[in-house]
């Protein structure tokens, strides 16, 4: 096995985290993506070389100097494993992307050739927008854009969707290299969107600008919004300024392994009622690698507000996102609680295309009214199994799940990611 496919191989089955007290060392670094500019000066540019010591801040160091150097329309940086039995060998994947360029090759014997970056055209993206989920059916469109104007790291994009949720916005954003902001953007849309606990159609026009700030697994976000929304007889226009941190050690977020994730967010809703309502949301998750590629994933999840909340802006438990054995929205409140343990056990190899695999779950959860107790409400619980498989950036899951006290049904979530 080539050094490249191994490091690819140990990336898709996870290995074990390094010792806290073993110390690091960049033992390989692997380019991919550059046309124009050749390796030796890639590695100038990044300030690293093999032997040196791997540090928390290595990554974030290596892309902000490839950024700096204005070569590069985007990069990614990775960290891999170079060694299945030495986990302190690590090996570094610089991911640059040059744009569109042209080398122009000089007519007399002697010159230097040229490189040509094309514009125009070449910037444009088309990505497929695909999502389907039970109880809010399939989402389909795309997804146009205009990259690197002004040869800068941003984009200028235009979704347009049907089906489960009919949207069209315009969206920007813009990211830096370096500075107290990593990426700020701004947008507009509207939408509609049946809400599955009431079957009442959920209209909004949105506007809305966030920032955000990245460093390693953590990330800080401020995002100020504004919403007309009509719901039924119901026509409220909404201010909205919230906050958030996530923690993310998740390599793959497809198919995660020995990682968390946690997220806190919190968020303050002017105009639907007479005060302003805060909204909390609390949001754990481990992965924990179990015998051969298996995988336990354990979930729990707190969505709360200081006040009683318009229907539209609820809680809703059920359906695949939090209580699989339940239809979606079955129940609301202004108040939810859900947690789940989950059983991943892939069934083919990590280096194949296509990876499938089964599952076998236990949600529980329950939403209730502001003012009322937790230990006094009653949780629902589900329990089921089922199969999921993923081809590239294509996912797809499907599961038969029974509810204690509602059945048995059928229950799937999918789509394109990217």
């Amino acid at each position: 096995m080539t050094p490249a496919l191994l490091c690819w191989a140990l990336v898709a089955c996870g290995p074990a985290q390094a010792p806290a007290n073993l110390a690091e060392v960049i033992a390989e670094i692997h380019i991919h993506g550059n046309v124009a500019t050749p390796d030796a000066e890639v590695l100038k540019i990044a300030g690293v070389a093999k032997g040196d010591p791997f540090r928390e801040t290595t990554l974030e160091d290596v892309r902000k100097r490839l950024k700096a150097s204005g070569k590069f329309d985007t990069i990614e940086v990775r960290k891999l494993y170079a060694s299945i039995e030495d986990p302190s060998q690590v090996a570094l994947v610089l991911i640059v992307n040059e744009g569109a360029v042209r080398i122009d090759m000089p007519d007399e014997e002697g010159g230097q050739p040229r490189i040509v970056r094309k514009r125009g055209l070449h910037n444009f993206m088309f990505l497929p927008i695909l999502d389907a989920e039970d109880g809010y059916g399939l989402t389909y469109g795309a997804r146009v854009a205009f990259v690197g104007i002004a040869r800068g790291a941003n984009r200028l994009s235009s979704p347009l969707t049907w089906g489960g949720l009919k949207r069209a916005g315009l969206e920007f954003e813009h990211t830096f290299a370096a500075g107290p902001v990593s990426r700020i953007e701004v947008g507009s849309a509207i939408q509609r969107r049946r809400n599955p606990a009431y079957e009442i159609d959920d209209d909004r026009t949105r506007l809305w600008a966030r920032v955000e700030r990245a460093r390693g697994p953590v990330r800080l976000g401020a995002t100020l919004g504004w919403q007309d929304v009509t719901f039924a007889e119901t026509d409220d226009r909404l201010k909205t300024f919230g906050a958030d941190v996530a923690y993310d050690t998740r390599l793959d977020p497809v198919l995660p392994r020995n990682a968390v994730y946690g997220l806190v967010s919190w968020e303050r809703v002017a105009g639907a009622a007479s005060q302003p309502i805060d909204r909390l949301k609390l949001d754990g998750r481990g992965y924990l690698g179990l015998i051969g590629q298996s995988v336990l994933v354990v979930r729990a999840l707190r969505e709360d507000a200081g006040s009683p909340q318009p229907l539209y802006l609820r809680s809703l438990l059920g359906g695949w996102s939090n209580l699989r054995g339940f239809e979606a929205g079955a129940f609301t409140g202004d108040t939810l609680v859900s947690g789940s343990i989950e059983l991943r056990v892939p069934l083919n190899s990590p280096l194949q295309i296509a990876r499938i695999g089964v599952n076998a779950f236990a949600d529980y959860g329950t939403a209730y009214e502001k003012g009322m107790r937790l230990a006094d409400q009653a949780f629902h619980r589900g329990y089921g199994g089922g199969g999921w498989i993923t081809i590239t950036a294509l996912r797809f899951g499907l599961g038969v799940a029974h509810g204690v006290g509602s059945g048995t049904r059928f229950t799937f979530a999918g789509g394109l990611t990217f």
